[in-house]
């Protein structure tokens, strides 16, 4: 488990748990992603985007038809923008821009990388390449472009600095060929002011075809606490990978000053659709901002326990969402949607 140090920045990526302006959302439209489950889809979201819009501001990513179809479900919804930004799939966390505060004046940028779904699985993916920059352009935010190909749910910060990441998700010929480990650490100094990098290369999910996206396995909660996605399970075949991540997560915490704690957060037992493994982790919760966090359950026995852990490392009541259909996409909360910063000082 390796972990990278950099030189400091006056660059940072706010953490989840800071204020926020708005929450992006990005309407489904694919019925390839939830092969025979897509008709429960658009009425999921259409909770989530009343229950976000409680508290925050939901900008979503409709153009065209899909557009139609999106007023039809929110348009009713006090404080949601539809965008006319179409989109090849619904997945903004990973092809949305990453937003970057300067640090001697708040103000916001947002890093447009390179996008080829997950190393080329999904294509097309040219509406999604294109959907960062055009995020930035309605807001009236600078962009800036990167050759790196990265997706958001790759990346977990603390916002003071420190990076989660796994190599399986960028050292990779199906994103960055010819790109060294030390090259990809330093495009992400350069780009996001990050200062240390720390690589779990234990693995990712069965059944997750990012590869290994950290925001199913390790979470800052805040600047001192770190959840881990552990199996209780040991004949559960992501056992020893998980276990892995948390003893390589453990070992960098305990040399850490101030000492970062780490904390277990159990997954569900295996639970199977169309006879195909769904990545079920209670990692892909979303914050938003200091005062609310949205966890996904599943319909497990292990929902209680997460929450529970959830809220007492956070201080925050957690707020259940049933993603049982959702993560038949192969994801959950945390990966369809993307969060934007307020412009402030840190």
């Amino acid at each position: 488990m390796p972990s990278s140090s950099l030189q400091l920045s006056d660059l940072r990526v706010p953490a989840e748990w800071e204020p926020i302006e708005c929450v992006w959302l990005a309407w489904p439209h694919s019925l390839d992603t939830w092969p025979g489950l897509f008709d429960a889809i658009p009425g999921f979201y259409a909770d989530w985007v009343r229950l976000i819009a409680e508290s925050t501001p939901v900008r979503i990513l409709a153009g065209g038809d899909v557009a139609k179809s999106c007023e039809k479900w929110v348009g009713s919804i006090a404080n949601v923008d539809i965008v006319d930004v179409a989109t090849n799939d619904a997945w903004v966390r990973d092809y949305g821009p990453t937003f970057v505060a300067n640090q001697s004046d708040g103000r916001i940028h947002a890093v447009d990388w390179k996008y080829n779904a997950w190393g080329g699985k999904y294509p097309p993916w040219d509406a999604d390449d294109a959907a960062a920059k055009l995020i930035a352009a309605h807001e009236k935010i600078a962009v800036q472009s990167s050759p790196l190909c990265v997706e958001g749910g790759a990346l977990e910060f603390d916002g003071r600095g420190r990076l989660l990441t796994t190599p399986e998700c960028l050292i990779t010929d199906t994103r960055n060929p010819n790109w060294t480990k030390a090259q990809v650490s330093q495009e992400l100094h350069r780009r996001l002011g990050v200062t240390e990098i720390v690589w779990l290369d234990g693995g990712g999910l069965i059944g997750d075809d990012t590869d290994g996206h950290i925001d199913q396995l390790a979470r800052f909660v805040d600047t001192k606490n770190v959840v881990v996605a552990v199996a209780d399970d040991e004949d559960d075949p992501n056992y020893p990978g998980l276990e892995e991540n948390f003893r390589q997560l453990h070992l960098w915490a305990d040399a850490t000053k101030p000492r970062v704690n780490v904390h277990r957060l159990p997954i569900p037992p295996e639970r199977k659709i169309g006879g195909q493994r769904v990545p079920e982790s209670y990692c892909n919760f979303l914050r938003l901002g200091p005062d609310r966090l949205l966890v996904p359950t599943f319909g497990a026995g292990t929902d209680g326990q997460a929450i529970a852990i959830l809220g007492e490392v956070s201080g925050v009541c957690p707020e259940p969402v049933d993603c049982r259909n959702l993560v038949w996409g192969l994801g959950a909360l945390h990966c369809a949607s993307r969060e934007q910063p307020a412009a402030h000082r840190s």
